[in-house]
């Protein structure tokens, strides 16, 4: 007679499972809560600690950690030695093992660290030559059919089951380890072994490029609450590509950074148009000016309500997505109409607290980049000071070019970007494609550079597009030689102290 083990947390199927089961001939070994649900079934049930002859003991700490329980999940029964010390030890063997853990990332804390549940898992995982394994409630089912068609469990579905068990176990620990580092009273600011364990949630079309396949994962054990894509709704338009999540990712970042009504436009990975207003109507019109020709078929997102207005202004122009934490009714009606137009409502993203990029052999790990915008840190440099108004456009300015690619520099006036430099091997590169980008509209506006400007010729060129104040971080070894030019202009210059480059 066949045996399986049921040992389970979540108890969601288990009774219907051992009813199945006991009427394909199965015997049903459970303990505690599980054995309880079972027998209310009225599926006949052999409790644990009648094999071991011992109870549950140390407050349940212990009760499935036996030479009777893991002996009879490990032994191979084409093993004559094997087969010898079950005989003489009395283990008979166990062909089936349905096990999920303590919910650690619920409530993390010490007793929820499951140890009998683990160890079983892994060891019905390793003998999966003999021994089905099923640590995930969706996999009753399908196991209870094949059993039902096949006789026994298939050695491929074994196979299946023993990696979906390690990878469960993996990023139970990984959990582990993260709630141990996260509260680590002197936490390295950098851990000293990194633990990721993701789980496939989307198939993409492709990558970056058709002859790419791409998808999404996501963290399967975390004690961080889930990523907003995982909760997002998306109202309309076709399946989102890599490159929409991508993008769409960096719009809806920097968009939150602004305490009043904005828009963000991203193509390719870099904002192409950003604008704060009184509304988000406005803020929309006012980040589509900045560059039309780049918003065409760009990502749009805001930090309010999409409103008929806007939504009116938005339609006509190819967008790939929009992505706002709430619709008017009638504005997603305008939206949804447009085929291609993905329309996404959102949360907003959680924090970031590091930045990982493959290398050969590993990855590069660094602290995410934070946008400091306390003035009191800033210093103002020249002769003459900023203005109140100058100020909020440094800081929108400031803002907005911490999420551009280096070297990067922004233009921008009554908290409107109108050039954007990005991505360039020389900042004199990005002030010039800024100037020109911006045409005139940004005279009177300032200036922000994520580094530090090495020679005078940046800053010329923004005196020459007529900006009157700039902000940068400073530590030029000329800085002296770039703040006598501020100063010949009679523009203000403030020193952040804090460089922003993006790569």
């Amino acid at each position: 007679m066949p045996t399986a083990l049921l040992s389970v947390y979540d108890k969601s199927g288990v009774a219907e499972l051992a009813a199945g089961l006991h009427g394909l001939g199965w015997r049903i070994i459970s303990s505690g809560g599980t054995a309880a649900a079972i027998a209310a079934a009225g599926v006949p049930v052999t409790d644990v600690a009648e094999l071991t002859g011992t109870p549950a003991i140390l407050g349940h700490r212990v009760v499935t950690l036996h030479p009777r329980i893991h002996g009879g999940i490990l032994a191979d029964p084409t093993d004559s030695s094997h087969r010898a010390d079950m005989d003489e030890y009395g283990i008979e063997p166990i062909d089936l093992v349905v096990v999920n853990l303590y919910p650690f990332s619920s409530e993390p804390g010490i007793e929820l660290i499951d140890i009998g549940g683990p160890a079983m898992v892994r060891a019905a995982a390793k003998n999966h030559a003999h021994v089905g394994v099923v640590v995930n409630p969706g996999d009753y089912e399908p196991v209870l059919a094949e059993i039902t068609a096949e006789g026994s469990i298939t050695p491929a579905t074994r196979r299946r089951l023993a990696r979906t068990a390690f990878a469960r176990t993996a990023a139970y620990d990984a959990a582990i380890v993260n709630w141990l580092d996260e509260t680590d009273p002197e936490p390295d600011v950098l851990p000293t072994s990194l633990h990721l364990a993701l789980e496939r949630t989307e198939v993409l079309r492709y990558g970056e490029n058709p002859h790419q396949q791409g998808a999404r994962f996501r963290h399967m054990e975390s004690t961080s609450p889930a990523g907003w894509w995982d909760s997002m709704i998306q109202h309309g338009g076709k399946a989102l590509s890599y490159l929409n999540l991508y993008d769409t990712e960096a719009a809806w970042r920097l968009v939150q950074r602004f305490d009043a009504p904005a828009a963000v436009i991203v193509k390719h990975a870099n904002p192409c148009g950003v604008a704060v207003a009184g509304d988000i109507a406005e803020a929309y019109i006012r980040a589509n000016a900045c560059d039309p020709v780049s918003a065409f078929g760009g990502i749009v997102a805001v930090n309010g309500m999409v409103t008929v207005p806007m939504a009116e202004a938005l339609a006509p122009v190819f967008t790939e997505v929009v992505v706002a934490p709430s619709y008017e009714p009638e504005a997603l009606e305008i939206l949804t109409s447009k085929a291609n137009m993905r329309v996404l409502t959102a949360s907003p993203p959680g924090a970031r607290t590091l930045d990982m990029r493959p290398i050969d052999g590993g990855l590069l790990v660094q602290q995410a980049d934070p946008v400091p915008l306390d003035r009191s840190t800033w210093q103002v440099v020249t002769s003459v000071s900023p203005t109140d108004e100058q100020w909020d456009d440094l800081t929108f300015a400031w803002t907005v070019c911490a999420a551009v690619s280096s070297n990067a520099i922004v233009y921008a006036r009554d908290r409107q970007a109108f050039g954007i430099g990005a991505g360039q091997q020389n900042r004199l590169d990005s002030s010039r494609i800024a100037a020109e980008r911006s045409a005139g509209r940004a005279a009177g506006g300032v200036c922000a550079s994520d580094a530090f400007f090495p020679f005078r010729d940046g800053l010329d060129a923004a005196v020459a597009a007529g900006i009157t104040a700039v902000i940068q971080p400073g530590g030029s070894v000329r800085d002296a030689e770039v703040i006598a030019a501020a100063d010949e202009a009679g523009i203000a210059m403030v020193f952040t102290g804090t460089r922003h480059f993006r790569h």
